[in-house]
């Protein structure tokens, strides 16, 4: 019998990057959803939140009173917690004391199971801290009273994930990388789609009960494969990669968190890890949870769709999104960069007359602000072989797949927002949107935001270069557009 969907399901580590996007899909399945972490604020800005079989417990696994309330009318937990973060000293020591207060938590409060997502790595003495400490876990859990169903991963690929988003920096910032041997080592990375697909299918397959299970990919790949992959989807000319012997894992770590935005005391024992082989030993789980397995390059591409959020959703606040995708309260390095100049002006105005300049920006009008620098920029780009600035706009009014000049009208609703996207030629995705709300006071607020995501070191080098341009060109844009309404 697969477990009663009348008791509540405990997620332990609800606000982690797994914990977060695993509670949408039990939710959609139909169970009873008890999210716990240390903050219930930050658990009620999730975009399910108002789910009306969703509840919040403030819960700290090193906290055996809170970890026993938070178990009390439950069935089941997914105990998704780890302390590998930025201050923790021995994070291996702290896993240990939080499994064990699972571990009595479960029995006083009579659960069915422990779902625990842990990293594959064979036994011995080269297992890495971090897969060691995993493997602590695993052992703790078994030996309770609770029967306990263990899930072996070994890289998520998907943005948040903190093993996606090193490899997402490296590639992105370096054409040349020197690296440690590790690169070679061989892994089978899985789509955090897949995951989740095993995560909530445990639920209802009661043969999964008390099992240690490896799930993975259906591809077996290096390191360095991973990084051409990336590349090829990210449209990035070819990466060069040199191993060196001398280049120790500890080494790499800092090199890691000197070219990435993610903290040495995350990326250390990640890095540390990578040179052991993590490849899917048990294939039983194919045949108690089926499903279509993702190749990394299909992973890798739908995380990297994320640029399409902006295109469609610019200033939608917490939408609900693909699980590949970063969400808004993941790590601040989670989706990779994305540069924005964002102004906001409020106006004593109805929206139609805030809108009236905007529904007229560009050919003719031009953009309220310096239009010779426009004008050169699409004369620069014509040289290059684009599009250029092109006069006015086609097929008449505003409408979505038109073109103003050089942008293309991605969407638009009159006396609400205008979203363009560049075709010009520039090493990343440059995007433009105008947005207006009318307040409760009475008043308009009119947004201009301006987004770049750089493809590779060129376009970060692109957007440093041409920052004092864009600071005064946007920021002139709004004012002008503001003395045209005043008018």
């Amino acid at each position: 019998m697969s477990t009663d969907r009348k008791q509540a399901i405990l997620v332990l580590g609800a606000t982690g990057y797994v914990g977060k996007r695993l509670i949408p899909h039990l939710l959609e399945a139909g169970y009873r959803v008890r999210a716990a972490g240390r903050s219930v604020g930050k658990l009620k800005t999730s975009f399910w939140s108002n789910h009306p079989l969703i509840e919040f417990i403030s819960c700290d696994v090193l906290d055996a009173s809170s970890l026993e309330k938070a178990c009390e009318g439950c069935s089941a937990v997914y105990y998704l917690v780890h302390s590998m973060s930025p201050g923790q000293k021995d994070f291996a020591e702290t896993d240990r004391k939080a499994a064990a207060n699972m571990v009595k938590a479960a029995e006083k409060a009579g659960l069915e199971r422990v779902i625990y997502l842990a990293g594959l790595g064979e036994e011995g003495k080269d297992l890495s801290k971090h897969l060691k400490s995993r493997r602590e876990v695993e052992e703790i859990l078994k030996r309770g009273k609770v029967p306990a169903t263990i899930l072996r991963a070994a890289m998520i690929i998907g943005s948040g994930s903190a093993s996606f988003e090193i490899l997402r920096y490296l590639v992105d910032r370096l054409p040349l990388m020197i690296t440690p041997r590790w690169v070679s080592t061989e892994s089978q990375p899985i789509a955090i789609r897949n995951v989740l697909y095993y995560l909530v299918g445990c639920l209802r397959v009661t043969e999964t009960i008390g099992q240690t299970l490896d799930i993975g990919g259906n591809e077996i790949l290096t390191y360095r494969k991973l990084m051409e992959i990336y590349a090829e989807e990210a449209k990035l000319r070819k990466r060069f990669v040199i191993p060196v012997p001398v280049l120790t894992p500890r080494l790499s770590s800092y090199w890691i968190h000197l070219v990435t935005p993610i903290h040495a005391s995350i990326a250390r024992p990640l890095a540390e890890g990578l040179r052991n082989k993590v490849i899917v030993k048990d294939i039983r789980i194919l045949g108690l949870i089926p499903q279509r397995l993702l190749t990394a390059k299909e992973a890798i591409r739908l995380a990297l769709d994320e640029n399409q959020y902006y295109l469609s959703e610019p200033d939608a606040g917490k939408p609900l999104r693909p699980c590949e995708w970063s969400y808004p309260d993941d790590s601040p390095w989670a989706g990779g960069l994305v540069f924005e100049e964002k102004r906001s002006v409020s106006l004593d105005l109805p929206p139609a007359e805030v809108w009236k300049p905007i529904s007229q920006i560009g050919g003719e009008t031009g953009w309220y602000y310096a239009d010779w620098l426009w004008k050169f920029r699409g004369w620069i780009d014509q040289v290059l072989g684009g599009v250029g600035m092109r006069k006015g706009r086609t097929g008449g009014p505003l409408k979505s797949g038109n073109t103003i000049d050089f942008w293309r009208i991605e969407r638009t609703e009159p006396e609400k927002e205008l979203s363009l996207v560049a075709e010009m030629k520039l090493p990343g995705l440059a995007l433009l949107h105008f947005g207006i709300l009318q307040k409760a006071d009475g008043k308009t607020e009119l947004t201009q935001t301006a987004r770049f995501i750089p493809r590779g070191l060129a376009g970060i080098l692109y957007w440093y270069l041409l920052y004092p341009f864009h600071h005064l060109i946007f920021n002139g844009m709004i004012q002008g557009i503001v003395k045209h309404v005043k008018k």
